[in-house]
């Protein structure tokens, strides 16, 4: 198949540029797997529309403040840390790799090359507070930092970093952000995998409130942990499906959830993927699996799922509306329907432009089930 294949037009203004007023009140598309035909409904009837017994896992991924904006440092004896003039860079870590290295994207990525220095600083102070030195450089702007150690690198993030909202929303980020932009079950960040780059978004649509009408209906909640980073998001570059290759990415399995999955398979009910990160988890998992059963583990995934792939743990998707384009869009294409899932899920998405769906990550939903 060609990438080509997932493209469908999209006005620029169904595009959310903020979250709902309230959060859990996004319109939500139902599909039918079977069929293909869908219907509008909303969010906020999730828990009557899922079944008693059914599971549920949700990515509880914390996003950190992982946008930052550095001055490149002259290169000079007598003042190595003055910042250069010539303009800000824009930093997004991406992922930690150990220690004080992290990779990121950077832009503009032209000049910023191995051996330059970046400085980062807090607002009205004149000595930097982070320094990092550029070690490596791959295409399209991923560079790897290193960064000067610091008591608590966390804590200069909070002070200085900004929420990192995609490029498709056309404003700096706001105070508001720092909890919208963020799922309200995310668990606090650890120094050995501190986090996520994006949101996974369709778990910004639950509510405590939702979670435990959810709870009261006899749903079962599990969680494990993605951290979303540019295999996630990352543009496809390639015209072939087959020539697609993302990214790794940290991911934990409790083992709550692999014994959940486990007893949920073994009694026939419904597991449900809350996003395209579970969903890419749990199926990595499966691949490792190897038909036996689950184990708690935690490991790298850059599994890309497309039409044609069988998938061996979930039954049902909650996802937001995705670029055209996108390996987002491509899984969701295949968890549709194996034959027909790309047609299927392209005319739901041409329903949801002529309703005007709010679409990505600030957006409304969809249930496939």
């Amino acid at each position: 198949m060609l990438v080509k294949d997932f493209h469908f037009d999209l006005p620029e203004e169904l595009i959310a540029q903020a979250p709902p007023a309230v959060r859990g009140s996004s319109r939500m598309m139902l599909l039918d797997r079977a069929t293909g035909h869908f219907r509008d409904d909303h969010f906020r009837n999730l828990p009557t529309i899922l079944r008693p017994g059914d599971l549920l896992i949700l990515n509880d991924s914390r996003v950190i403040p992982a946008r930052l904006y550095a001055t490149r440092a002259r290169s000079t004896h007598t003042q190595p840390n003055s910042p250069d003039p010539t303009g800000r860079i824009e930093v997004l870590l991406t992922q930690h790799l150990g220690a004080t290295d992290w990779s990121v994207l950077v832009r503009p990525s032209r000049k910023i090359q191995p051996g330059e220095r970046l400085l980062f600083h807090a607002p009205n102070q004149t000595q930097p507070v982070l320094e990092a030195e550029v070690i490596d450089a791959t295409d399209f702007g991923e560079r790897t930092l290193r960064f000067n150690p610091v008591e608590n690198f966390h804590a200069v993030l909070d002070q200085i970093g900004h929420m990192p909202l995609p490029p498709y929303i056309h404003r700096e980020d706001r105070a508001e952000d720092r909890d919208r932009y963020q799922t309200v079950y995310a668990r606090k960040a650890e120094s050995h995998q501190p986090g996520s780059a994006a949101a996974p978004t369709a778990g910004l649509h639950f509510t405590p409130e939702i979670l435990a009408q959810l709870q009261q209906n006899s749903i079962q909640v599990e969680y494990l942990t993605l951290h979303v980073g540019l295999g996630t998001f990352q543009p496809v570059r390639v015209d072939d499906l087959a020539d697609i290759r993302l990214h790794s990415e940290h991911y934990t399995l409790p083992a709550a959830t692999a014994e959940a999955i486990n007893r949920a398979q073994r009694e026939g009910r419904r597991i449900i993927a809350a996003g395209t990160t579970t969903t890419r988890t749990l199926e990595h998992c499966a691949q490792q699996a190897a038909g036996q059963l689950l184990a708690p583990h935690s490991g790298e995934t850059s599994i890309f799922l497309s039409p044609g792939y069988e998938f061996k743990i979930i039954t049902g998707l909650l996802t937001n509306f995705h670029l055209p384009e996108s390996t987002l869009l491509m899984l969701v294409a295949a968890f549709a329907n194996r034959d027909h899932g790309t047609e299927a899920v392209l005319a739901a998405y041409n329903h949801a432009v002529h309703e005007k769906y709010r679409f990505f990550s600030y957006g409304d939903c969809m249930l496939l089930l």
